[in-house]
């Protein structure tokens, strides 16, 4: 078989963890790995002996991962990218008290329609220049796809635009962001559900669906929000807009959202804290992915954390995502694998197949990205450690040192590298 000519190759990594699907340990781990590009694929990922019998090192670049781990770029599959203003004010006061005739004494600002007044006066540029630094954040921390969601508008201008600018985003830097239409986030003040499910059906949807910026439908599914017949003629409009299916459900009570998008074969069904164990089951039947969210939960001190037990007993394929968002302000999927394993119990290969490969199958890209095997992309990251557990047990601390998505390096050393026109 004639070996294909690699640009660029990782060799000697202490750890290199291919994180595949079929892997037995979950996390594909193999000593003194190595991993050869081609342009933006994967030749081979794995010893030394199997990467040069498929490729010819004799012109790649070459990284040297002597003592360090390498693992798939992290895929942050839930996210609220975009949005305007800080909720620094309530998230402080609310960590003296709960109480909302307190905060309303003191004068604090709560809730969504905070946000929802800041993103709707910010312009285009401004939360370009707000969301960018979030995502570069995110970039250095070693994810190299994020999913981004509208739904801080609540209109349908505000809302086009918050997707529009997940595009310019995209185009800014080195980083796949994936657009959701999250519409269904609430609906104003000023406006009965039923109008606004309307506006949903007859504008909005169709507005997303000419400009073609969103990629998946959301919903938030639960007591006080949109119930399970609503969530269902959301999701279903949606599709009929082109946009595949992903929902909210299971936060802070059970009303029937996860066999809306078992029905639905939904790409994923997010947080799952109140979800009963035949609802799981029916997650897993359908193939749908279960997204955890470890992050919210330790932000508002949620009463009941999402346990992933009965999860992985009903068989669910499991996800992790920051949930970056005014309310969680997390752009580290390190900090969120180490929430994981020490609130939720996850085991350390179970958290970094969660935030790989999982995250990948949750925004419907498992055939591409979220693990290093031949013929995907090449999305990878370099860790200043000698074993991967270390990076649960080094709290605090960045160790991602280099980053390369599709096949370029964007950081290295620790900074970022690669950068494209912002004004494309």
């Amino acid at each position: 078989m004639e070996r294909i000519v690699a640009d660029l190759v990782v060799e000697e990594a202490a750890q290199l963890l291919t994180c595949a699907a079929d892997a037995p340990d979950r996390i594909g781990l193999v000593e003194d790995g190595w991993v050869a590009l081609a342009g933006e694929r994967i030749v081979e990922a794995g010893t030394r002996e199997e990467v040069e019998a498929a490729a010819d090192l004799s012109r790649a670049r070459r990284l040297d991962a002597r003592g360090k781990v390498v693992a798939p770029g992290f895929v942050d599959c839930h996210t609220h990218l975009v949005f305007g203003g800080t909720r620094v004010e309530e998230y402080a006061a609310r960590l003296a008290t709960d109480d909302p005739e307190e905060l309303r004494r003191r004068g604090v600002p709560t809730g969504i329609g905070v946000t929802i007044r800041a993103t709707r006066s910010a312009s285009e540029e401004e939360l370009f220049l707000q969301a960018a630094a979030r995502l570069e954040g995110m970039l250095l921390w070693g994810t190299t796809t994020v999913e981004g969601k509208s739904g801080y508008g609540l209109d349908t201008e505000t809302e086009l635009k918050q997707l529009r600018v997940n595009r310019l985003l995209e185009r800014a830097y080195p980083v796949e962001v994936v657009s959701t239409f999250l519409g269904a986030h609430g609906w104003p003040e000023d406006t009965s559900k039923e109008r606004y499910l309307d506006l949903l059906e007859r504008e909005m949807l169709p507005a997303v669906r000419e400009q073609g910026i969103a990629e998946f439908c959301d919903v938030w599914c639960d007591e006080g929000h949109y119930d399970a017949a609503d969530s269902r003629r959301i999701l279903e409009a949606g599709l009929a807009a082109g946009l595949a299916p992903k929902i909210h459900t299971g936060a802070y009570s059970h009303v029937g959202g996860a066999e809306v998008a078992a029905s639905l074969r939904a790409a994923s069904a997010d947080h799952l804290n109140y979800t009963p164990r035949e609802s799981l089951e029916a997650l897993a039947r359908s193939g749908v992915t279960g997204v955890l969210l470890p992050g919210i939960d330790f932000a508002v001190r949620h009463p009941r954390p999402a346990d992933p037990r009965p999860m992985e007993e009903a068989g669910l394929e499991l996800a992790l995502a920051t949930n970056c968002c005014p309310g969680c302000w997390c752009t580290s999927l390190i900090f969120v694998l180490i929430l994981a394993c020490r609130n939720h119990r996850l085991r350390p290969a179970e958290a970094l197949r969660a935030a790989t490969l999982g995250g990948a199958r949750a925004l419907r890209r498992g055939d591409r990205i979220g693990s290093l095997e031949p013929g995907k992309q090449g999305d990878l990251q370099i860790w200043n450690l000698s074993r991967y557990e270390d990076l649960i047990y080094h709290l605090g601390s960045n160790p991602v040192e280099t980053v390369v998505r599709r096949g370029n390096v964007s950081v290295d050393r620790g900074r970022l590298t690669a950068r494209t026109n912002r004004n494309d």
